[in-house]
């Protein structure tokens, strides 16, 4: 069991260990996995930043009780594994709620390839499932079954590369984004899917039960006319609830295809289900079906949270606006944490893309500009970064990469910049 006394800031001492803020993780430099109070330094940053903070009595020191806020009984929660990551120590008021996420856990990964190493395999990959995955909208336009032999292969090629280093395969698609909007948005989503399955724990083959359903969450769009996908500017009520028929659309399709008799295997349950849980709403206000909380598949909440983020980070022929670059599209997400999304799937998600997720630019305080390669797990803001202009703004050439996380207090991103800052343009530097 674990309890936390919520206690004023006045009350901290050396030994604590501060377990929630009374502010968003996300709006303060701190770490998502908590605050172990080592100085007088430590205890000054946080009341920098918060007025009451709950600390956590089992993990150390508990705070003098005149300190204690009494406006609501310290919590208690369910540890399924003392030393598991903190997304099992979310407070709940169900126990099954609790045990839902402990049960996901089987396997803790670590990178078992080099970034600069993975990405010449990462670049064949991509390559490869986008031929796959323009095969598949060609055959079924013409009323041919899905192949589901050939889908699968280029899945579980994309997925062994995201278990060895998820950073290569990430960085591939947020430069790649091509013409093709349907082709990109779907490979973008199965990528994010896939990797964040793998910062779950899950094993290989529900990663890839995900990676598959991210790539065929919008298959039904390819049904709809191509002057409404293509449409510039926003949609009218009438054309918006054509486009919502994408979701009965593409189940329709895969039901169709995947009985048919060319098919050997059929398409697993769990992914019918995502593809038609993916625009429900953890607050009732989705679609299809207006499902709300737990009646959603697990899946279909990590797909909702997926295909919203690559939404945002994508140009999107019918939104006037720029895509948001993935620093803020992460800020956006955590904005509607509780109400769209689940909370704790979405802390988990910014946990797997970083604050600053693969691909944004940031600048340091150093002055210098880099686009984010990496993210360092928990340490969500002391990402690797790749230097493209020095201290005076100009060209680094060739490019240099620098670990935040090794280097250190010294150097640290000061803020991430909007997408094409100081005329940079990834795709022309990378492609």
């Amino acid at each position: 069991m674990k309890k936390e006394v919520k206690t004023s800031v006045e009350g901290l001492e050396v030994g604590m260990f501060v377990s929630r803020l009374d502010r968003p993780w996300i709006k303060t430099p701190f770490d998502l996995q908590g605050i172990e109070i080592k100085s007088a330094e430590d205890i000054e940053r946080v009341k920098k930043y918060c007025n009451f903070v709950f600390v956590d009595i089992e993990q150390g020191s508990s705070p003098h009780p005149r300190y204690w806020v009494l406006d609501e009984t310290p919590r208690i929660t369910l540890d399924e594994d003392e030393n598991s990551d903190p997304f099992f120590h979310v407070n709940q008021k169900k126990d099954g709620e609790v045990a839902e996420y402990a049960a996901l856990r089987k396997i803790t990964y670590e990178n078992r390839a080099r970034f600069d190493a993975e990405m010449g395999v990462a670049e064949q990959v991509h390559e490869k499932i986008g031929d796959h995955f323009h095969q598949i909208l060609g055959d079924l336009k013409l009323g041919k079954a899905l192949d589901l032999e050939a889908v699968k292969e280029g899945i579980s090629d994309m997925v062994a590369s995201i278990v060895r280093n998820p950073s290569a395969m990430m960085w591939v698609v947020h430069i790649r984004r091509l013409d093709d909007y349907t082709y990109t948005r779907s490979l973008g989503s199965s990528v994010w899917c896939a990797t964040f399955g793998r910062h779950l724990g899950l094993d290989e083959q529900d990663i890839e039960m995900l990676a598959l359903g991210g790539l065929l969450l919008d298959l039904g769009k390819s049904m709809l006319p191509l002057g409404l996908l293509m449409k510039p500017g926003s949609l009218t009520p009438e054309e918006k609830k054509k486009m919502d028929t994408h979701v009965d659309l593409g189940i329709r399709i895969l039901a169709k295809t995947t009985r048919a008799p060319a098919v050997k295997q059929v398409l697993p349950l769990g992914v019918m289900q995502m593809i038609a849980t993916h625009h429900e709403r953890f607050d009732g206000s989705g679609y299809p079906q207006g499902l709300d909380n737990h009646k959603i598949p697990l899946f279909g909440r990590i797909a909702g949270i997926v295909d919203s983020f690559d939404a945002m980070t994508s140009r999107r022929p019918y939104v006037s606006d720029g895509p948001l670059s993935p620093h803020d599209a992460v800020n956006e997400l955590y904005e509607i944490r509780g109400t769209k999304f689940q909370s704790e799937l979405v802390e988990q998600f910014i946990q797997t893309v970083g604050v600053y997720p693969t691909g944004s630019l940031v600048e340091l305080n150093t002055g210098e500009v880099g686009a984010v390669v990496a993210t360092n797990g928990l340490r969500r803001l002391r990402p690797s970064v790749m230097l493209l202009l020095d201290e005076n703004k100009q060209p680094i050439s060739p490019f240099r990469y620098v670990n935040l996380f090794k280097l250190g207090d010294e150097v640290a991103v000061l803020h991430g910049l909007p997408s094409g800052a100081f005329g940079i343009n990834m795709d022309e530097l990378f492609l």
